[in-house]
């Protein structure tokens, strides 16, 4: 078999704890960037741009957020919606008042905005925690997409109450905006994609990842060993924060162009990327892929079947999709709680024993 550590051996603290240890594993990870990078963009239609691949790519840094907060530091949060929106309205703020400035600084800004109020809204978690916790940030979820709706000034005084995103260009290429590319929307997601999945994966496996870690195991265990709580919460809600804010501005910015906050940003936002985790794994940066892949893939699949081949009604096809998710969550929370992260890791150990797995 091809999927062996026969050959690869170690010779430096680094290399024995780096990602991806074994050879076959590393170059795949580099074919499958060097695939995303080098050749999608080239062969992208809008509609497998718009149906699949930016709202996976949005989705996937909106779960690796809640994934950092709930999966490694162990804070339930219901509030991404609310969050994701302080994201969407931060860059539509910053895009009509600087028109000047680049779309790549007003994503990080809107970043940075989203993480000092997620940082604002996690002081509870100092007092409290689990299922009072969850309550409290969905109480910061209606409260924020109240205050948008109410508040005229966060959407320029307009008579609607939608905002709208202009067009803003990129090395003199238009990334927001009607006129808009489907490879120049695919291409901007995933350069956010890249750098956030890094910046996640060292910071979980640094020192700050294991004290989120030993808050979730048992907090007042790592309070006893030196842990700061208060420093651990709060820097998980502020990176959770910041990461959901940048694909609250992606969402609105990149791929919807226009919203309306109670439509595009509300519990039901919040449900979906907590499925996301939940399906792909606590405490997992492939989780965090995988659930956003399952979660985006499987409405557009059920359409294919059900809807194009099978002749059913659309309706009949929303619900199908409803109970398959339902029934996906009650199984993995139950036979399986790390999601098929999990799944994935027990099909690559039986592959590296085979033929004699156990």
């Amino acid at each position: 078999m091809i999927y062996r550590e026969a050959g690869d051996f170690k010779t430096s603290y680094g290399a024995d704890n780096q990602t991806f240890p074994i050879k076959f594993d590393r170059r795949g990870y580099y074919v499958v960037l060097a695939l995303a990078a080098l050749l999608l963009p080239f062969i992208v239609t809008d509609y497998w741009a718009n149906a699949l691949l930016v709202p996976f790519l949005i989705y996937a840094i909106a779960a690796l957020g809640l994934n950092i907060l709930t999966g490694y530091c162990g804070q339930v949060s219901l509030g991404t919606g609310g969050f994701m929106a302080v994201g969407a309205y931060s860059a539509y703020k910053l895009m009509t008042a600087f028109p000047w400035m680049d779309m790549i600084t007003i994503t990080i800004l809107s970043g940075f905005i989203t993480a000092a109020v997620g940082v604002l809204f996690g002081l509870p978690s100092l007092r409290i925690k689990g299922f009072y916790l969850a309550v409290a940030t969905l109480a910061a979820q209606f409260f924020l997409v109240w205050m948008f709706n109410k508040v005229s000034w966060f959407y320029n005084y307009s008579a609607s109450g939608q905002i709208n995103a202009p067009e803003r260009t990129l090395f003199g290429v238009i990334v927001t905006g009607p006129n808009t590319q489907a490879w120049a929307q695919y291409t901007f997601c995933l350069f956010f994609v890249v750098i956030l999945a890094w910046v996640a994966r060292n910071l979980t496996r640094g020192s700050l990842g294991r004290q989120w870690m030993a808050i979730r195991d048992m907090d007042i265990a790592a309070e006893i060993i030196g842990v700061n709580p208060l420093r651990a919460k709060l820097s998980a809600f502020a990176v959770s924060s910041f990461f959901v804010g940048v694909s609250g501005s992606l969402f609105f910015t990149i791929y919807l162009g226009a919203v309306e906050v109670g439509e595009a940003f509300g519990i039901q936002k919040s449900f979906l990327v907590l499925f996301m985790i939940i399906i792909g794994g606590l405490g997992s940066i492939f989780g965090s892929f995988a659930g956003a892949a399952f979660l985006v893939l499987l409405p557009v699949v059920l359409k294919v079947l059900g809807v194009d081949l099978l002749g059913w009604p659309t309706d009949i096809v929303a619900h199908l999709n409803l109970v398959i998710v339902g029934a996906l969550i009650v199984f993995f929370l139950v036979v399986e709680p790390h999601g098929l992260a999990q799944l994935w890791r027990l099909t690559k150990e039986k592959l590296r024993l085979w033929p004699f797995p156990h």
